[in-house]
């Protein structure tokens, strides 16, 4: 690795989605090998049907290593899986399409993990269409923590400066309430610290948002409050972290896109995802944290019904890509942080 311009590997995600159209739209501007050297990763065929559909004036190189990469304006290179067809229908759950989504996951990782890479960026993919290829993770995000050994893996959503983490992420409301107890609260407060350290504030305020409406209105909305989340915050505090709360939900993210806080605990998945997207759909990147390698990603599906047609909107990588380009610096400490097999 070297101090240039970081090297970011870029999955097209589901070959029948919106993925290889916005990777190609990212790619093929100027901007793109100014701030980096971008490697897409997928089929040669899938990027030039992406590219010829959104009428760009962009050509393809093919290699096979690092090594025979160009990084020119004009030119995509791309690590070429050779999986997935150029004629495969957009926009329908494919099992072949599934499989080149995961390839192309594992060789940008495989390539973070030996250090051939600054970080990876991920387009979107297809859960059923993973699960047709014979995959059995809910997603990227526990995707990439097995291909690294990492069990700490986890999501922080990056929006208009503030960062925002998950005490709980993919389970349904019922089950996520059952996980508000005090240990298990105080561990996602200790990640999402940690997660903050690492990526560049040296001392980071951390808010900790609230459950129940008003915060529970002292125990007659609902007493998470009372018993685990204020005890989870004090036992912080008592270790010498800069954390507060809880705080009310519906002024919480306010008050951090405001500077108060650098960071936001948001206790299940709706909670922080309405908020991040509600104040920037466009601009919200998703960073896996806990893992010993950089990514970031856009946090939208594959689009099926819009795949194809060259007007998917292309904002959302661009975040995702200039998010890798301004985190990668911190990459190298990933490691340290978080090494593989960690707990």
């Amino acid at each position: 690795m070297t101090t240039q311009r970081p090297i970011l590997a870029v999955t097209l995600g589901d070959p029948v989605g919106i993925g290889p159209e916005i990777t190609a739209r990212t790619l093929a501007e100027p901007a793109a090998t100014e701030q980096a050297r971008p490697l897409a990763v997928g089929d040669a065929a899938v990027l030039r049907r992406a590219i010829e559909v959104c009428g760009l004036d962009a050509s393809v190189n093919p290699v096979t290593s690092l090594a025979r990469a160009r990084f020119t304006p004009g030119v995509i290179d791309i690590l070429d899986l050779g999986i997935a067809p150029a004629d495969l229908p957009w926009g329908v759950v494919d099992a072949t399409a599934g499989r080149a989504a995961v390839a192309a996951i594992g060789a940008a990782t495989k390539a973070a993990m030996a250090g051939e890479v600054d970080a990876i960026v991920t387009a979107p993919i297809n859960k059923e269409a993973i699960w047709a290829a014979g995959s059995e993770h809910l997603g990227h995000t526990e995707m990439l923590g097995e291909l690294t050994g990492s069990t700490r893996f986890n999501t922080m959503f990056w929006v208009r400066g503030l960062k925002i983490f998950f005490a709980t992420r993919h389970l349904s409301l019922r089950a996520a309430l059952d996980r508000m107890t005090r240990e298990h609260l105080e561990h996602g407060i200790r990640e999402a610290y940690t997660a903050l350290q690492v990526f560049g504030t040296r001392e980071p305020t951390l808010a900790v948002a609230a459950l129940n409406p008003h915060g529970g209105e002292n125990g007659k909305f609902g007493d998470e409050e009372i018993v685990a989340i204020a005890p989870a915050v004090e036992a912080a505090r008592a270790d010498g972290l800069d954390v507060v709360g809880p705080i009310p939900a519906d002024s919480v993210f306010h008050q951090g896109l405001q500077g108060r806080f650098d960071g936001v605990l948001s206790l299940y998945h709706d909670q922080g995802h309405i908020a991040a997207k509600t104040v920037d759909f466009a601009g919200t990147v998703s960073v896996t944290v806990g893992l010993p390698i950089l990514r970031t990603s856009v946090d939208h599906g594959t689009a099926f019904d819009i795949a194809g047609t060259g007007t998917a909107d292309a904002a959302t990588m661009r975040a995702a890509f200039r998010a890798a380009v301004e985190l990668a610096p911190f990459a190298r400490r990933l490691r340290e942080v978080y090494p593989p097999d960690a707990s």
